[in-house]
């Protein structure tokens, strides 16, 4: 339909003719999502006109059909300059019934959204749905979004979440989580001024259906129970978004510490949950991952002092259904053909990592199934399918993050040990990590372990005299291509090698390396002039 004559229809046209009009422009541009740029100016001014009638007194039918108009438009951030405006925010905050700045009491709030007829919620959500794609497209609309708190009167409608219809409170959610993600500077005052950071945990505890047994311990879910809904998987998921960049700040507080340790309990809660398809299940356990990563270190222990069934005593009596579901999502995203490791792997390493290296429990049941006893060094480690196999050829991966992720989890696995280990993964392998951490020559991390032993297994300890300490395994003998060769050959050879060395060198197409005695690589010249350490015996 053409614009010009909508908008002259407009001008003139009564409250039953613009909503026909209107009706009729979203049935042909519903599923638009790219525009004629010559035709900016006149969806600008369309953009104008909706608004207008807006402010005026018109019917929820009518209002339904301006704000979805709204919504196509708000498709082409070029033409929302109308819209990113106080009163134009004002508009769209009032129909979305977000009363910002305004402490409403909370059963009066509830009795309003209970009495909301079906086409005046339609208003609400549509209302909601413009203001996502208006602040997600607009810097201009995000700026006025501050400037009238509309972050308040999301938090005020967050307290009424139970009794939300779903789309009414996925919306609110997203907005949340859209203004929190692009306006870090809003992030302190929803946590500090407007407690957001509770008031998500509450949606969070009520969407899920959490039933406490404990102070920080939910009641198992019944494995015969019915799949989390998709509706409010679809909400928890949005309630995680939101609460990740709430969370991104350092905390602090004894305040802090309990709401986070309720959240990590949520967490594992959520985490021992299914849902309707194995794909919403991962997705919803890697928003869970990402929310856990910012979350202290010590809060981690909720995920496991939970009673166990059957008992495990091996680990201290901790419960480790949790830390397996993370052991496995990893195993998943590890598998996943053509994935974005950087995005799909690492947070769970990096959990597991930080785990590990705090609680001694979760360790030792991270590497019993990750790094068991080696039996069979025929084989070099990263050949295989095993999770050890895997995570070591992701060692020598082509994106460094990966690289790192997986060779620290590793490393803490071994209680950073130099030794332990090269045992694993081979010299070659781990040579990334020990020359960022300067351990070249050997030794230990900083992190303080337990002193439980790891005992080798007789297969190995045969077979360790004959191990290759580049490559990790024992190796098939090979010919010396030596062994015929006459002395006056073998200096020849030696020295010949040795000029071409030395002329690579000066060509600056290698540099000769040495590892000074604190661990660290430096050219050669340099390590030969360092005093070695005096370490004051002559022993080990």
């Amino acid at each position: 339909m053409d614009l010009n004559a909508i908008l002259s229809k407009l001008e003139t046209a009564n409250e039953e003719e613009i909503e026909e009009l209107l009706r009729q422009y979203n049935r042909e541009n519903s599923h638009t999502f790219s525009f004629d740029q010559k035709e900016e100016s006149l969806r600008s001014k369309l953009c104008q006109s909706v608004l207008s009638v807006l402010g005026r007194q018109v019917q929820p039918s009518c209002q339904k059909t301006c704000l979805e108009t709204l919504r196509i438009l708000s498709r082409d951030k070029r033409v929302l300059a109308p819209v990113a405006t106080r009163e134009g925010m004002l508009v769209l905050g009032g129909m979305a019934r977000l009363k910002a700045g305004e402490e409403e009491d909370e059963n009066q709030k509830s009795t309003q959204e209970d009495t909301l007829s079906e086409e005046e919620e339609r208003v609400v959500v549509e209302a909601l749905k413009c203001l996502c794609n208006v602040v997600y497209n607009s810097p201009a609309a995000q700026q006025v979004s501050v400037d009238v708190q509309l972050a308040h009167g999301l938090c005020a409608s967050l307290r009424t979440a139970r009794t939300w219809h779903h789309e009414v409170g996925l919306f609110t959610l997203r907005l949340l989580f859209l203004l929190s993600a692009l306006r870090p500077d809003v992030r302190g005052i929803l946590k500090r001024d407007w407690h957001a950071v509770r008031r998500l945990t509450e949606v969070l505890e009520h969407t899920l259906d959490v039933s406490w047994v404990g102070p920080y311990e939910a009641a198992q879910p019944d494995p015969q129970a019915l799949p989390l809904p998709s509706e409010d998987n679809e909400r928890a998921m949005e309630a995680l978004k939101a609460l990740f960049n709430l969370t991104l700040s350092d905390p602090g507080g004894e305040e802090d510490d309990h709401q986070f340790r309720l959240i990590a309990a949520i967490l594992r809660h959520l985490l021992m949950l299914k849902t309707e398809t194995e794909e919403k299940t991962e997705e919803a356990h890697s928003h869970a991952i990402n929310l856990l990563n910012n979350l202290p270190v010590s809060c981690l222990d909720v995920l496991i002092d939970v009673p166990v069934q059957g008992g495990q005593e091996l680990y201290g009596g901790k419960n480790m259904d949790a830390v397996q579901t993370l052991i496995d999502f990893m195993e998943k995203r590890i598998d996943k053909q053509g994935s974005n490791y950087k995005e799909g792997l690492t947070p769970v390493l990096s959990l597991l990592t930080e785990g590990s290296r705090h609680h001694r429990e979760i360790r030792r049941f991270i590497k019993a199934q990750v790094l068991p006893p080696l039996k069979d060094v025929k084989i070099r480690p990263e050949i295989g399918t095993t999770t050890r196999n895997k995570l070591v050829r992701l060692m020598t991966h082509v994106d460094m993050g990966v690289k790192q992720s997986a060779a620290e989890f590793l490393f803490v696995l071994c209680k950073e040990s130099v030794d332990n280990l090269l045992k694993y993964t081979g010299y070659g392998n781990a040579a990334g990590l020990l020359v960022a951490r300067g351990l070249l020559a050997g030794g230990r991390g900083e992190t303080q372990y337990s002193e439980d032993e790891d005992s080798d297994t007789e297969e190995y300890k045969s077979a360790k005299p004959f191990i290759n300490p580049i490559t990790g395994h024992v190796e098939e003998p090979m010919p010396n291509p030596i062994e015929e060769m006459t002395e006056e050959q073998k200096e020849y050879e030696a020295q010949k090698l040795v000029n071409m060395f030395d002329k690579l060198s000066r060509q600056n197409v290698i540099r000769p390396m040495g590892v000074r005695p604190d661990g660290t690589l430096a050219p050669l010249e340099e390590t030969l002039c360092d005093p070695p350490e005096d370490s004051g015996s002559d022993s080990d």
